[in-house]
């Protein structure tokens, strides 16, 4: 599938899913999952100039849109407790992998905790995880761009999208100015046409203090929705791709995949969640 505009390229972005690839698959009504296996698809690109023109709708009425169905999306998301599987991948030979799973709350504040479920295990040959380092990529910010948030960002139109059966307008952000006390979003969204709700995201985390990004070799990410209740669009699979020196042979491709799943009402406030265990070496297979 192709972006219906002129060819010169902004992003090159490519993301051709095996197995569990994107996550525009249903959920169940009871929150339990996927009725089906997500589907397989490709965003190829997304040009820069010349200025595709303006789109279909006035670009401030699906602002106003989709960020009035972010603030209904965010207070949904934060009232769930869910599974979270985090897997980290050496392709290429020999290859390994780091695979651990947990349950994800959201406190009072907003921020998600991760609670280990599941002993992590890997037999990664380059590099090694800990269990410290699954915090790190649990604290990756959820990218939501509520009434709240998007005075902070610069939006261009950049044409428009299919992905799957589902038509979208795509959008460049950039944030107004960076900052030193938090990380703004950099990066693409696409917006469903029809329901005027963003269904995918792709980009990174900027802040005005260098190396503020996460220790680890993942930097831009591409975040997937699902449709939840017919209504709502849950950032619930993340995946990333980055390269690493160290290997036998050279540079090493890894592969990181975020995939949420049984989204569960939480606990009333007031009501603990069960104290995290603590964290240890993950084991090897």
């Amino acid at each position: 599938m192709k972006v219906c505009c002129p060819s010169l390229i902004l992003f090159t972005i490519v993301a051709a899913f095996v197995g569990e690839g994107a996550s525009f698959a249903q959920v169940t009504k009871d929150g339990s999952g996927p009725l089906t296996p997500p589907p397989k698809f490709e965003v190829k690109r997304i040009p820069a100039e010349p200025h595709p023109g303006p789109p279909p709708i006035p670009q401030e009425e699906i602002i106003k849109r989709f960020s009035a169905s972010e603030d209904v999306m965010q207070k949904l998301y934060e009232t769930y407790t869910f599974a979270q599987t985090i897997r980290v991948e050496e392709l290429g030979d020999p290859g390994g992998k780091f695979t651990v799973s947990g349950q994800v709350y959201t406190k009072p504040d907003g921020a998600h905790w991760f609670r280990v479920t599941k002993e992590a295990e890997s037999d990664l040959k380059s590099i090694h995880l800990s269990l410290e380092d699954v915090r790190t990529i649990t604290s990756i910010p959820l990218f939501v761009l509520t009434t709240k948030e998007v005075g902070h960002y610069d939006f261009k139109y950049a044409g428009q999208d299919k992905l799957d059966d589902i038509n979208t307008y795509v959008f460049q952000v950039t944030p107004k100015e960076l900052s030193r006390s938090r990380r703004y979003f950099k990066g693409v969204i696409w917006v469903d046409d029809r329901d005027l709700v963003i269904v995918k995201s792709y980009g990174q985390f900027v802040s005005e203090i260098p190396g503020s990004g996460t220790k680890l070799p993942f930097s831009i990410f591409e975040t997937f929705r699902e449709n939840f209740q017919d209504k709502y669009w849950l950032p619930t699979y993340i995946r990333s791709d980055d390269f690493i020196s160290g290997g036998p042979e050279g540079d090493v491709h890894l592969h990181l995949v975020i995939r949420d799943s049984d989204l569960k009402l939480q606990e009333p406030p007031g009501v603990a969640a069960p104290e995290p265990p603590k964290l240890g070496s993950p084991k090897s297979n």
